[in-house]
């Protein structure tokens, strides 16, 4: 292939780029200036032409509310995605977000994006090809438990065992690392977006109250748990009376919310189970002396950490910021791209690791 300047120059001068492309959020990092955007992945279209309206915090804030002709809509269901236009349109626009303060006009960055554990060969080439269609000039991809370890900090090269817990919007991450691998993975379609229909449900069949699905997330950040609280929360939550069909306020408790989500947590707190039984008995040593990680959203689901420590006799503990682990665990390989490549998942043949 003939040498290209222009392109030498724009790979030059663009910016490397870590995408965390969450079903709830879409989190981007880059290169030497760390996490710039952090959205919830929503996109608002126009029914007839497809073309987006609003991305990001904009178009969430238009949820419920929008007219006949627009709609507001998630591309990625359960950590993939699921609207292939409409998730590129969303990368082209943090990407070049990403970029408006760059001195390069149009955008050509290098790109690692985190994707689930257990996805198919179809999925990882559906997010490599949305990728390069919105602009990028390499695309590389990460397992997201992975891509949490490493910006939680994890010593996951040592030969000693690491577990990270990656709860997102729309899966559930367990992994046990050593030596720069995976040694047991769990991938689960239960994670933050259950627990807010659960809620949906738990009113629905409770109260006759039909509220939405921001409603449900606020009660699940504000009041949701799943330990017992030192001091239980009660919360006002307004919706549709679905005898009646007037507006209803009602006020729940945090122990009502808790009682709603429990079969999800549990869920969760098993498939955690499922992979220490997996463990080596050498590696399980060695978690009772680390612990185990906790990141993502999902992390900051109040006394989730002490249902796990109760449940599993090792000590739990939450990352710092656990919302951006995987952003920033994606932004350190393009830091250290040749120690770190080993960690990138391939396309078609799959991951060395898995292969």
């Amino acid at each position: 292939m003939a040498f290209n300047p222009l392109n030498w120059l724009l790979g030059y001068f663009s910016l490397d780029i870590g995408i965390d492309l969450g079903t709830a959020n879409t989190l981007v990092n880059v290169r030497g200036k760390g996490i710039v955007i952090n959205e919830p992945s929503w996109v608002a279209i126009d029914k007839r032409t497809r073309q987006p309206k609003a991305i990001g915090a904009e178009a969430k804030e238009m949820v419920g509310r929008t007219p006949a002709n627009i709609m507001a809509i998630r591309p990625l269901r359960d950590g993939v995605i699921s609207e292939f236009e409409i998730t590129q349109a969303m990368l082209e626009y943090f990407i070049g977000k990403a970029h408006q303060q760059s001195i390069v006009p149009v955008p050509r960055p290098r790109v690692v994006i985190g994707i689930p554990s257990g996805v198919t060969e179809v999925e990882k080439r559906a997010v490599y090809d949305a990728s390069m269609s919105a602009g990028a000039r390499e695309t590389y991809l990460i397992e997201e438990p992975v891509a949490a370890a490493l910006g939680a900090g994890l010593p996951i090269a040592e030969i000693r065992g690491s577990m990270i817990v990656d709860i997102g919007g729309g899966t559930s991450e367990v992994a046990v690392m050593s030596m720069g691998g995976v040694v047991v993975s769990r991938s689960l379609r239960v994670a933050g977006d259950e627990l807010d229909e659960d809620i949906i449900q738990f009113m629905r069949n409770k109260y006759n109250l039909l509220i939405g699905q921001r409603m449900a997330e606020q009660a699940k950040i504000q009041i949701g748990s799943a330990y017992h609280l030192n001091q239980e929360k009660t919360m006002s939550l307004r919706g549709r009376n679905l005898v009646t069909g007037l507006p209803e306020a009602v006020e729940v408790s945090s122990v009502e919310i808790r009682e709603a989500i429990s079969s999800s947590v549990q869920t969760i707190v098993d498939t955690v189970k499922d992979a220490m039984d997996e463990s080596p008995p050498e590696i399980v040593a060695d978690l009772m002396e680390t612990g185990i990680c906790l990141a993502g959203g999902g992390a900051l689901l109040q006394g989730l950490d002490r249902r796990l420590t109760d449940e599993l006799h090792i000590r739990t503990w939450i990352a710092e910021e656990p919302m951006s682990c995987v952003a920033r665990g994606a932004g350190m390989i393009l830091e250290d791209f040749d120690v770190l490549k080993e960690l990138l998942v391939g396309l078609e043949r799959g991951s060395t690791r898995h292969s």
